[in-house]
């Protein structure tokens, strides 16, 4: 219901227009709104439904000799033609009024419940987005946490950073490694990785005194710092390309890269 259809109805026209107490231009107005809007037209056939419900119920019987002594009397006197006058009692305004505060009451409550519920749905979209911006900003800072712990880590003294470049067998590969010997920590940062078939891939491994331990799977996805095991005597690191997935004993004879520690 717009606002204007509303101003209408509050305004109390159609009330007056049925009691017959209308100027002309109101008369004009009120059925030019009966004919143009639904909701006018509705709210006058109630209206009307009303008073007649109303005048019915309290209708009183005539008595049955009124009609000769209206007949006696107009034998008697000459008739006058009089304006038809429609007059009501003082309770079928009432009736009516009561109707119309009924129909605004239930249309203001229909209105405000609508809006109450378009309220309630907006604030839920508030408190949704809140609660996921707060989860976001609890992830950033745990993400801020950890970028803050490795450049403390990079910048430590005892921290030894390590450039490991391929060979001509992967020229394009470069990753740095930074080892902390005193903390017993190991990051590599991938720089770059050349394309590998996708049933190949590229490991990383410690090179100890008998044997070569794995220290994990490198991706091109692992451009970023990435801690690795730390190795206790390592003496260097060695990158080899071997099936997908990682292999248990490294395939040195595909050794793309290597560094020494000591």
């Amino acid at each position: 219901m717009n606002a204007k259809i509303a101003t209408f109805l509050n305004s109390g026209l159609l009330e007056k227009y049925l009691l017959g107490e209308t100027s002309s231009a109101e008369t004009e107005q009120v059925e030019s709104y009966i004919s143009k809007y639904p909701e006018v037209q509705h709210a006058y056939d109630t209206l009307q439904f009303n008073l007649e419900v109303v005048a019915k119920a309290h209708a009183v019987e005539a008595p049955k000799n009124i009609l000769n002594n209206i007949l006696d009397e107009l034998d008697e006197k000459p008739v006058v033609k009089l304006a038809p006058k429609r007059r009501y009692k003082k309770w079928y305004k009432y009736s009516i009024a009561a109707s119309v505060a009924a129909l605004l009451f239930a249309g203001t409550s229909y209105i405000f419940y609508n809006q109450n519920q378009k309220l309630a749905r907006e604030n839920q979209v508030v408190v949704d987005e809140l609660f996921d911006l707060r989860s976001d900003i609890e992830k950033n800072n745990a993400m801020l946490d950890n970028v803050m712990r490795q450049l403390l880590k990079l910048n430590n003294p005892e921290t030894e950073k390590y450039i490991i470049n391929g060979n001509d067998r992967a020229k394009q590969l470069k990753t740095v490694a930074y080892i902390n010997a005193k903390e017993k920590t190991s990051m590599i940062d991938v720089v770059s990785l050349p394309k590998l078939p996708d049933e190949q891939c590229y490991q990383i491994w410690a090179e100890l005194q008998d044997k070569m331990v794995s220290l994990g799977v490198l991706s091109e996805a692992d451009r970023k710092l990435k801690n690795i095991p730390y190795m206790e005597d390592a003496l260097g690191l060695n990158i080899t390309i071997e099936p997908k997935g990682g292999n248990n004993v490294a395939s040195t004879e595909n050794s793309v890269a290597e560094i020494d520690l000591q």
